[in-house]
């Protein structure tokens, strides 16, 4: 399988020349963490290798010592630990070894779905990290080299194939580059067997884990649509309160995300009900809901990039008000609504709530991303008036 380069390593290297903070890299399951901080480090400690727990157990001066760090070296190594947060005392241990040779090494943490899920009591790590969240490829990462500096690029074409598989077999780095619709099946099955059966017990304390599954299956086919929290409740035969506290471990577990809508001044605005979005959209049958859940990924991804980069403080968010106009998505810069993206397959007739709630939020763009559109090598974000723009031209401008 060939390996596709990621716009994460140039990002997460600049970190290691500039910072002393350690660099949490936190992803989905099998989304390339591993694959990328074994790139970036010259040391490898993982929690799982029975031989490497010993190495951590022994201490901070036991790790030091096999990295070298008490030899003198040109530059600092970078040290990888992978998978410590599953050891009980992983923050006392990082805050320790930090604290000693943090002007000797650079370190890297990462591990399976979100480290912060793990944030419970103990020694407080703040100021010694900084996040950093690893996302499935996108358009613009398959477009080329990425300008970190850079809040959007110009537009950049990528494959017709690269486009096809992006569509039909997700982002995810191994059914990408696969292209195969058996593997891809697979894979699915297996990873939504390793959330429930793995994840879920290691990491909270739900039992009811064959309700939670039913639970699941139903937001696998809700996609795009609105979190109706009694109405689920009902169909999984649990109270309406243990529905939110289930949705919520989902997300931190990096299996899907809420998009909650946007309400400042806009008349008549919804306030309560959040949006689902799986953050794989491969198993999605429906090519409207395909099509709208790939670019909630793309804008979601977008939005930690920029944040993560230093750029401000960054929103996705979505628009609807109690006479049923609607936009799929709305960015957010610094709480100020920065632009607007409707989502449609085929269609091109710009539609009209584009405008309205341009015009009631005072959101410099508006777009309908076409998916079905061929690709246009011109600026979107030259345009201040709502406009139809091929999907894959406008995703190529953002990481």
């Amino acid at each position: 399988m060939k390996y596709r380069q990621r716009i994460y390593g140039d990002l997460i290297e600049r970190h290691l020349g500039e910072y002393r903070q350690m660099a949490f890299v936190a992803g989905a399951r099998q989304v390339g963490k591993t694959t990328l901080c074994r790139q970036l480090g010259q040391v490898y400690v993982n929690w799982d290798n029975e031989s490497h727990r010993d190495l951590i157990l022994a201490g901070p001066d036991a790790v030091a010592k096999q990295a070298g760090l008490e030899e003198l070296q040109e530059r600092p190594p970078v040290i990888v630990f992978d998978e410590i947060h599953k050891y009980g005392r992983w923050k006392r241990f990082l805050k320790g070894f930090f604290d000693t040779y943090e002007s000797r090494c650079r370190i890297l943490v990462t591990g399976s779905s979100r480290l912060d899920v793990y944030q419970r009591g103990g020694d407080s790590l703040m100021g010694r990290y900084f996040n950093y969240h690893l996302h499935p490829f996108s358009v613009g990462e398959l477009a080329g080299r990425w300008d970190v500096d850079a809040l959007h690029q110009p537009p950049r074409k990528i494959s017709a194939q690269d486009w096809q598989a992006l569509l039909h077999f997700g982002g995810f780095p191994e059914p990408f580059c696969r292209r195969s619709k058996a593997f891809s099946t697979r894979w699915r099955n297996l990873r939504r067997v390793q959330l429930l059966r793995e994840d879920i017990r290691d990491l909270t304390r739900i039992q009811e884990l064959d309700q939670l599954a039913v639970l699941e299956r139903l937001l696998a086919g809700h996609s795009g649509g609105q979190l109706v929290y009694s109405s689920l409740a009902r169909q999984v035969r649990i109270g309406e309160v243990t529905v939110r506290s289930w949705i919520t471990t989902l997300c931190s577990l990096l299996h899907g995300f809420v998009v909650r809508p946007w309400h400042r001044n806009l008349n008549r605005a919804l306030r309560k009900e959040p949006k689902w979005y799986l953050r794989d959209w491969s198993g999605i049958q429906a090519p409207g809901q395909r099509a709208e859940t790939l670019v909630a990924c793309h804008l979601l991804k977008a939005v930690d990039f920029w944040t993560e980069t230093g750029k401000g403080a960054f929103e996705l968010r979505y628009l609807r008000d109690k006479e049923k106009r609607e936009v799929d998505f709305l960015v957010v810069r610094d709480d100020q609504p920065w632009f607007l993206v409707e989502v449609k397959q085929a269609e091109r007739e710009l539609s009209p709530a584009l405008a309205y709630f341009q015009n009631q939020t005072g959101a410099p763009h508006a777009f309908q991303a076409v998916i079905e559109m061929p690709f246009v090598a011109a600026d979107c974000f030259e345009q201040t008036r709502p406009v139809v723009v091929p999907a894959r031209t406008l995703l190529s401008q953002l990481p």
